[in-house]
Parts: C-alpha cells; sequence; structure tokens
C-alpha cells in the first residue's frame, strides 16, 4: 500500500503496541485464526476490491499482538497495515470481524487520494462507514453488547461506535468527533462501495 500519514487509529495511538501480558490467545492461534479468516467470504471480496484498486493485502500486513488498552480489538495504520488484538478476542467469529471493520478503513485509504486520518471529518467518514458496512452494529451483536432497540438500534450504534474512535483521535476533541460526525453521517452512511448496498 501507498504510505501515507498514520492514522490515528494507529497501534501506537491506540495503545496497541506489544504488550507482555499473554491472557487471551497466544499469538500462533491468532495468526492461525487470521488465515483461517483470509477464506471468509466478506474478507476475500474486500481484499478482491483492494486488489483491484491498486492495494494489494498480504498477510505481513496482518500483525496479531497483544494489546495494551482494554475493549481494543484491533487497529488499521497506512504504514503498518492490520493489527489483530489476540488478547481481546476469544472467537473466530471475533477475529472475522475484526478483519472486515479493518479492511473497510485500508479500502477508504486506497481509494481516497487525499485521506488524512488527522482530519476528524475523513475519520469520522470510515468509521462510519466501518461501523456500518462491517456487520459491528448487527441486532445480535448489540443484544450481547447490553445494547437494544426496535427501532433505529442499528444507526444509533454505528454513531456511537464511530464517536467512541473518531475521539480517541489525538486531533479530534469529543466536540469536534460530534461535529465531524453529524457533517458527514448522511453521505457516508449512504456510502456503501465497495459492496452493492450494505450487507
Amino acid at each position: 500500500m501507498e504510505d501515507r500519514n498514520l492514522p490515528p487509529a494507529s497501534a501506537a495511538s491506540m495503545g496497541m503496541e506489544v504488550s507482555e501480558d499473554s491472557s487471551g490467545m497466544s499469538r500462533e492461534d491468532c495468526m492461525d485464526r487470521i488465515t483461517k479468516s483470509l477464506k471468509d467470504p466478506t474478507v476475500r471480496f474486500l481484499r478482491q476490491q483492494m486488489e483491484q484498486a491498486g492495494c494489494p493485502v498480504w498477510v505481513r500486513l496482518l500483525m496479531a499482538a497483544n494489546c495494551k488498552n482494554q475493549g481494543i480489538a484491533g487497529g488499521y495504520s497506512s504504514r503498518n497495515g492490520i493489527t489483530v488484538c489476540c488478547n481481546q478476542l476469544s472467537y473466530q467469529d471475533e477475529i472475522n470481524q475484526v478483519l472486515i471493520h479493518e479492511l473497510i478503513h485500508a479500502y477508504d485509504d486506497c481509494r481516497a487520494k487525499n485521506m488524512d486520518w488527522k482530519n476528524c471529518a475523513h475519520h469520522a467518514c470510515s468509521e462510519i462507514r466501518a461501523n456500518h458496512l462491517s456487520g459491528d452494529c448487527h441486532y445480535k451483536r448489540e443484544m450481547l453488547r447490553g445494547f437494544m432497540k426496535i427501532r433505529g438500534h442499528e444507526q444509533e450504534c454505528v454513531r456511537r461506535r464511530a464517536l467512541k474512535s473518531v475521539k480517541n483521535n489525538p486531533y479530534c476533541s469529543e466536540a469536534a468527533a460530534k461535529d465531524a460526525i453529524a457533517a458527514v453521517w448522511d453521505i457516508c452512511y449512504e456510502d456503501t462501495s465497495p459492496f452493492e448496498r450494505a450487507p
């Protein structure tokens, strides 16, 4: 991939540097599960779309790590690829989900000629898209997290999760993150590329 400015969602800024803590699955088991995830139809589709856009995702760009911050399952960095936080995950489905989410960020980074992860609106747009298109806000996942509404749960989840990520960007205050999400919501929520519609 083209080497662009390091996004705020990078390993270092999210506390994703390698920790000595060995709780959770081992890195070897995690890499085995990441390799299995490459067979997931959505992961395969996203990798194919990135290849067609000129940004192949090589296995060496997918890293297994123990991450220091609780509650962070993974991250994407233009310079370093995708990090999967092994110590935060237990199931194959969780690893698939992390890869799908982070591959959407990688796809956005690939297709945008002027992607600036320090720009709150750019970051917000990619978070809206990743949370909407990855299935992170599927009602079953929301029920397991203890969030559930009959109507509007998916959009509320996308907003909540996007805000959580963007306000962790050192260049975006919580107020700036809220404003950015509101400003780009309509266009970014409706942008389902590379899918024909939201999966």
